[in-house]
């Protein structure tokens, strides 16, 4: 018996969907049809390539490992189909699911997918945005294709590559004493009321480090989980803040919050993260390329 295409595509729709059902469902076959699919797959391997949980079939190592073969045999052809049918289709189609952690997913990405909307009408983008810690997690589990974050990632079974660089500011309210100063001190900054973001953001993980470097104490007098929320309560003077340089420049630009010098590192790379047995199809393709990121730096 040999092995078809068919069988690789019944065998990664099992895989992403974890059941018989649903992956029929989705591939319009009847649950038997897939099914014996599976077991003639399965027969031309020398090993079982999912363990049974109940109604849920889920990869073990020998199905992990083809599951990555057969992605890359299955995007092959895609692409093969595509250059054979030349001018006759060349639009763009279909749906992908992109994640940014706070910053990146409120002030950088919106325009990026005007951009991808405007080149490829026939596409849909469906942005999910969270704290990095929340993205990570929902990439790793499946329901992103691709995110980009602010935060260092901490999961094993993600992998990110660097898309640009960031910087975090110090800021005040116009009327905060530190306006006057040239640069703010460590003892200045140990006994400030900070405005932060919630624990799990990248922004706060960045500012966490900076201040540990600098060995410098610090209490957090407001936690927050918005950046927009951070910035109304540090112009009103309830506090001060770190937050990204792209976050605040409006603000800047029209004097409602002030840049304070400091001795902090502040520096940052935001990041493109993907799954580490992802493969990258000719849609995220076009999509990568029209955010900056490279699927092959990863």
């Amino acid at each position: 018996m040999a092995l078809s295409l068919r069988q690789l595509e019944i065998f990664e729709k099992i895989a992403t969907t974890g059941s018989v059902t649903q992956a029929g469902e989705e591939l319009l076959l009847t649950q038997s049809a897939v099914s014996m699919a599976l077991s003639q797959l399965e027969q031309l391997s020398a090993t079982p390539l999912f363990e049974r949980t109940g109604r849920r079939l889920l990869l073990n190592d020998s199905g992990r490992l083809l599951l990555k073969e057969a992605r890359e045999i299955l995007l092959a052809v895609r692409r093969v189909e595509i250059q054979l049918r030349g001018d006759r289709d060349q639009e763009m189609v279909g749906e992908l699911l992109v994640g940014g952690s706070t910053t990146i997913g409120n002030y950088l990405l919106p325009a990026l997918l005007g951009n991808f909307a405007k080149r490829y009408p026939k596409t849909r983008v469906e942005l999910q945005v969270g704290n990095t810690q929340q993205i990570a997690l929902w990439l790793e589990a499946g329901d992103l294709d691709i995110a980009f974050v602010e935060g260092p990632c901490h999961s094993r079974g993600l992998v990110s590559s660097h898309w640009r660089d960031d910087e975090l500011v110090v800021v005040t309210g116009p009327e905060h004493p530190w306006v006057k100063g040239k640069v703010v001190t460590p003892a200045s900054l140990a006994s400030a009321p900070w405005i932060m973001r919630e624990k799990g953001s990248g922004t706060r993980e960045i500012f966490e480090d900076a201040m540990e470097k600098a060995g410098i104490s610090y209490a957090i007098s407001l936690e927050f989980g918005h950046t927009e929320a951070i910035k109304n309560g540090v112009a009103s003077g309830l506090g001060v803040s770190c937050l990204s340089r792209i976050a605040v420049h409006r603000e800047l630009e029209y004097g409602l919050l002030v840049e304070v010098a400091s001795p902090l590192m502040l520096k940052r790379s935001l990041s493109l993260l993907k799954r580490r047995d992802s493969s990258c199809s000719a849609l995220l393709a076009a999509f990568l390329e029209v955010s900056g990121g490279r699927w092959s730096a990863i």
